[in-house]
C-alpha cells in the first residue's frame, strides 16, 4: 500500500486518469468561512505527452487575465510544473457545471484575443517566453473535446 501523501495530486493515479478533463481537486475552509475550491484542469494525458513551455506561459496569461471577465470568483489559474495542465482555484463557488462553462468561454475569447496580455519585460519575468499562436492551439484542441471534460477516469 502506498502512503498518503499530503499533495491530493500525489495521490492521484496519473496512469488512470484520461484527458482533457476538469476535475475538483481539493477543498478546503478557510478561517472566516469561505469555500476554497482547487480545479485539476488537464489538459494533455500524464506521461503520454505535456505542453510547450511557450504555449503553457502564454496560455496562463490569457486565462488568468480572461477568466475574470466571467467569473468574480477565481483566486488563481495556474501551471503545473508537469506540463500537462493548471490548477484553477476559486473561492465561494462549488458550482461545477458553471466551472465548466467558465473555462469553455475563457478558451473561446482565447481563440479570438489578437495578443498576450502581459508579455512584455515591465509585466512578465520572461517576456521572451510567449506564443499566442501556441496558447490557442491548445485551447482550440481541450475546447475540441469539451464533451469528455467531465470524464476523468479511462474506462477498462
Amino acid at each position: 500500500m502506498t502512503k498518503k501523501m499530503n499533495v491530493e495530486s500525489f495521490n492521484l493515479d496519473h496512469t488512470k486518469v484520461k484527458a482533457p478533463y476538469v476535475r475538483l481537486a481539493g477543498e478546503k475552509e478557510g478561517r472566516n468561512g469561505d469555500l476554497i475550491l482547487k480545479y485539476d484542469v488537464r489538459f494533455t494525458q500524464p506521461n503520454v505527452e505535456h505542453m510547450d513551455m511557450m504555449c503553457v506561459h502564454s496560455l496562463e496569461h490569457l486565462t488568468a487575465e480572461l477568466i475574470r471577465n466571467h467569473a468574480d470568483y477565481v483566486v488563481d489559474f495556474g501551471p503545473m510544473g508537469c506540463q500537462t495542465g493548471f490548477y484553477l482555484t476559486v473561492i465561494n463557488h462549488n458550482n461545477y457545471d458553471e466551472i465548466l462553462n467558465v473555462i469553455e468561454k475563457t478558451m473561446q475569447d482565447v481563440l479570438i484575443a489578437t495578443e498576450v496580455p502581459a508579455s512584455n519585460p515591465k509585466q512578465c519575468g520572461w517576456a521572451a517566453n510567449h506564443t499566442l499562436e501556441g496558447a490557442q492551439q491548445l485551447a482550440r484542441e481541450f475546447l475540441s473535446k469539451r464533451d469528455e471534460w467531465s470524464n476523468v477516469f479511462s474506462i477498462g
